[in-house]
C-alpha cells in the first residue's frame, strides 16, 4: 500500500469531511478523492460511507484506520532513529507542559538547555495534565510533564521532583494560623479553582463528588496571576503548589490534613523510540531539576 494514500486516508478520517481533509493536505478535493477511490480499489473493499450527510468509514475502513495509524507511527520512528545518526546538532523535540508547571519551573532549566543545545528545537503544547497523557499516548507528543505517582502501562517516566497540593489562602484567612486543613473544611469555603483535567483540581472534585458536596466555586481559570489576585481580592480560596506563592507577601499556603502529594515527573510513550534530542533533555531536566528541588528520600 501507497504510504502517501494511507497518511491521505488517515487525515480524512480525522476530518470526516473531503473539503477539511483536502485544505489541510493541501491538495485538491479532486486529488483526494482519486486516491481514496484507487486505496479502495487496490483493496476490493468499501472504505467510506459516501452517502452520509458526514463522510463515515465502513467497518472495514475502520480495520484500515487501525492499521494506518500504526504503520504511519513506526513510519514516522524509523524516520527519527534514523535523524540519530546526525547527533545533537540538530532535533525537534515536542514537549507537553501544564501551563503552572512550566511558568514556575522550566524557564531557567530550558534557557540553559537550549545553551547547551543550541540545534535542538523544543515545541512547546500546554495542556491538563490529564490530556497530555493521552497526548503521549496518541503519539502527539516526544516527551510531557506528568504526575509520576500514578502507574501507566503504556507510559514510561522518570520522577523530578515531589511536592505537595497546598491550600491557598489569604494572610488573614483564618486557615493560615491553623497550620493545616481537611478537605472538608476547604470544600465548605468560597472557590476559585483551576478547571476540570488539572491535578489542581482533581483532589477537590473528586472529594465533593465522593461526599456530595456542591462546591461554593466563584470563578474557574488556568490563569495563575488571575487566581492569585482572586485569592488576595478574597473571592475564594484556592489549591496551589508551595513554589507559586513562595514570593507573594498576601498569601500564605497551607497543607491539607492528610496530605495530598504530587509527584512530578517527565514521561514518553513505552513504545515509541525516544530520540538523542528527547533523551538529551530528559537527562538535563533530571540534573537541573533536581538539584533545585531535592527529591526527599
Amino acid at each position: 500500500m501507497d504510504l502517501k494514500r494511507l497518511h491521505y486516508f488517515n487525515v480524512l478520517a480525522e476530518t470526516a469531511n473531503f473539503t477539511r481533509a483536502a485544505d489541510q493536505l493541501g491538495i485538491a478535493q479532486s486529488a483526494l478523492s482519486i486516491s481514496i477511490q484507487k486505496l479502495e480499489q487496490q483493496l476490493g473493499l468499501k472504505l467510506i460511507n459516501r452517502s452520509d450527510r458526514q463522510m463515515s468509514l465502513t467497518s472495514d475502513g475502520q480495520v484500515l484506520l487501525r492499521h494506518t495509524r500504526q504503520i504511519l507511527e513506526n513510519v514516522e520512528q524509523a524516520e527519527k532513529e534514523l535523524q540519530e545518526r546526525k547527533g545533537l546538532e540538530s532535533g525537534v523535540i515536542t514537549f507537553g507542559v501544564p501551563a503552572m508547571l512550566g511558568s514556575y519551573y522550566l524557564p531557567d532549566a530550558l534557557a540553559l538547555f537550549k545553551q547547551t543545545y543550541p540545534g535542538i528545537q523544543i515545541n512547546i503544547h500546554e495542556a491538563g495534565t490529564a490530556t497530555l497523557e493521552k497526548m503521549l499516548l496518541d503519539g502527539q507528543l516526544d516527551l510531557a510533564l506528568i504526575r509520576s505517582d500514578r502507574s501507566h502501562d503504556q507510559i514510561r517516566h522518570v520522577t523530578l521532583a515531589k511536592e505537595q497540593i497546598v491550600a491557598c489562602v489569604r494572610r488573614d484567612h483564618p486557615f493560615a494560623s491553623e497550620g493545616k486543613v481537611t478537605l472538608e473544611a476547604f470544600c465548605r469555603q468560597p472557590l476559585v479553582l483551576f478547571r476540570n483535567g488539572y491535578f489542581l483540581r482533581e483532589s477537590v472534585s473528586r472529594y465533593c463528588q465522593q461526599h456530595k458536596i456542591t462546591p461554593d466555586l466563584r470563578f474557574e481559570t488556568n490563569l495563575i496571576e488571575l487566581l492569585k489576585s482572586l485569592v488576595r481580592k478574597n473571592i475564594g480560596i484556592s489549591t496551589c503548589l508551595p513554589i507559586i506563592v513562595r514570593d507573594e507577601p498576601d498569601l500564605v499556603t497551607v497543607p491539607f490534613d492528610p496530605p495530598i502529594p504530587l509527584h512530578l515527573g517527565l514521561g514518553w510513550k513505552s513504545s515509541h523510540y525516544l530520540s538523542s534530542a528527547a533523551q538529551a533533555l530528559v537527562k538535563f531536566l533530571q540534573a537541573e531539576l533536581q538539584a533545585e528541588l531535592p527529591i526527599p528520600s
